[in-house]
């Protein structure tokens, strides 16, 4: 229940733009009459060019499960009110908060950096990782077409390929990843962390509903493209009580694997999301805000690598039992998925990896 429906922002995740840490001044109305030029936002999403340097990052975080990331994207138009890209907004000048979700920076060479980067000599054709930060298909993919072209020259080179999304839009690229599937080089997880669309709409408001990720699950296995789910974040007292239902809905619609992370508030995102929870559920805020504490010992937030993800205490463990059981029931995790690397090869050449 929103208390104030007029200083709610329909359509959006944040509700605030906290300050960026890294920038000296604000820029503010305080008076009516004091700033002539002032502009009022209309809450628009506004897309920025940047010509970038690199495309792919290193990932020196040892439990996040990738070892190289590719984001064409920085920003991202879905507004998860939780989601940990949002600090990286101000290392390029914006806030974490709503200017994340309307401000998206579109790298336009990005296909022309990939290749320069596959055929920098000694690449070993290791994973990468599409949206380890932002997600790949958000709305401005639709326009800009920048992760199709991506996969195509993947495809092209040989070169293996992780993916995650929320968004249904990957279906239109099934063409793409089913030939890169036949060569086992991509694997494919949908992000579903609850069957409430009620909660869904508040706290990730511009995604696919979970409906239509099963479906896009459904869809790609059929098409025989190995795909996961990441029942992530979980926050406990919204969502967590819906693990098992959400492990045997994508167990029937043709997942094979399973993994999930425990919400974490780090940097500007606790401010953010604290200012969601207590306008979105206030009757429940302390309960869940307690139990998020709970399992980041006594903090909203845990910077220690295998503990952050997961979290520790009671409810943290009870958390992981019930995941555990549930994957376990519904078949998931079973299989192991292992992409090939030997076939990678730059066009041209004549030699392939072995």
């Amino acid at each position: 229940m929103i208390e104030d429906d007029k200083q709610y922002f329909r359509g959006r995740g944040a509700q605030v733009n906290p300050h960026n840490k890294f920038l000296k001044d604000d820029y503010v109305k305080e008076h009516i009459e004091g700033i002539d030029d002032w502009e009022e936002s209309d809450h628009k999403t506004t897309f920025l060019f940047e010509n970038s340097k690199t495309i792919v990052n290193k990932v020196e975080s040892p439990d996040v499960g990738m070892a190289y990331s590719l984001n064409p994207y920085q920003g991202c138009e879905h507004g998860c009110t939780y989601c940990y890209a949002r600090n990286a907004h101000q290392y390029w000048g914006y806030s974490a908060g709503l200017d994340f979700e309307r401000k998206i920076i579109v790298k336009k060479d990005a296909p022309a950096l990939f290749k320069k980067f596959l055929e920098k000599k000694g690449w070993d054709a290791t994973t990468i990782s599409l949206s380890g930060n932002t997600d790949c298909y958000q709305p401005a993919e639709r326009k800009f077409k920048l992760t199709r072209q991506l996969l195509e020259i993947a495809l092209e080179y040989k070169q293996p390929i992780g993916m995650i999304t929320k968004n249904s839009l990957i279906l239109r690229d099934q063409d793409i990843l089913q030939e890169m599937a036949k060569l086992n080089l991509c694997m494919v997880y949908l992000s579903i962390n609850s069957l409430n669309e009620s909660l869904r709409q508040a706290m990730e408001p511009r995604t696919t509903t979970a409906k239509q990720r099963l479906k896009v699950v459904e869809e790609l296995s059929k098409l025989n493209i190995p795909i996961g789910v990441m029942v992530a974040p979980l926050v406990p007292g919204l969502s967590d009580h819906e693990i098992p239902a959400v492990l045997k809905a994508v167990a029937q619609a043709g997942a094979i694997k399973a993994g999930y992370t425990v919400v974490r508030l780090n940097g500007a995102i606790g401010p953010i999301f604290e200012d969601w929870l207590r306008k979105n559920f206030p009757d429940r805020f302390d309960k869940v805000w307690h139990m998020i504490q709970s399992c980041h010992g006594g903090s909203v937030n845990d910077s220690r690598f295998g503990d952050r993800m997961r979290g520790d205490g009671n409810i943290s463990q009870m958390i992981r039992d019930n995941f555990r059981l549930h994957c376990r029931l519904n078949g998931l995790n079973v299989k192991e998925i292992h992409l090939n690397h030997s076939l990678f090869k730059i066009p041209g050449s004549q030699m392939t990896l072995f």
